[in-house]
């Protein structure tokens, strides 16, 4: 199965992230990602020929200059309807639904859970996630769940 992936949608808070959303007066003042699985994203899925896609509910500059730090230009913020937006880079592609693999932690990725071939999650996600999840990850959001969730689909090729 996860030997046909072409596509890693990932979720941003709670997944690249610890979820916390850390604010001033100003708004938003920083979000923590781990070096592990910007490593992952940004060397070890290209070169197996596995596009990285974000898609968050939220908008954040914060994520926009993390996303093309790791060389990531499908990048979609304040998208509450997830699916939507996965399909039309399934379309993108030409992509078959067991060709993506999708991460995840809470309620809003469950649409495109249930439509991908793949699904992992951090192992401080929603039960109802961790229900769906093919792949329960050992770390945390934010604390290098996308890297094992990426050997992990490395790893059945």
């Amino acid at each position: 199965m996860s030997s046909t992936i072409k596509l890693l949608v990932m979720d941003v808070d709670g997944t690249l992230t610890d979820g916390k959303i850390n604010m001033g007066q100003s708004g938003e003042l920083f979000k923590s990602f781990d070096i592990k699985d910007g490593y992952g994203i940004a060397e070890i899925l290209p070169a197996h020929g596995i596009v990285p896609a974000i898609i968050t509910g939220r908008t954040s500059a914060i994520v926009e200059n993390r996303a093309r730090e790791l060389h990531i230009t499908e990048l979609y913020q304040g998208k509450h309807d997830k699916l939507d937006t996965m399909k039309a880079l399934m379309a993108k592609y030409g992509l078959k639904r067991e060709q993506v693999a999708y991460i995840g932690d809470d309620i809003l990725d469950i649409v495109c859970m249930n439509e991908c071939g793949l699904v992992g999650c951090p192992a401080d996600s929603c039960r109802e996630v961790k229900e769906l999840a093919h792949y329960v990850c050992a770390n945390k959001g934010g604390e290098g769940a996308v890297r094992e969730f990426i050997e992990y689909i490395i790893n059945q090729l």
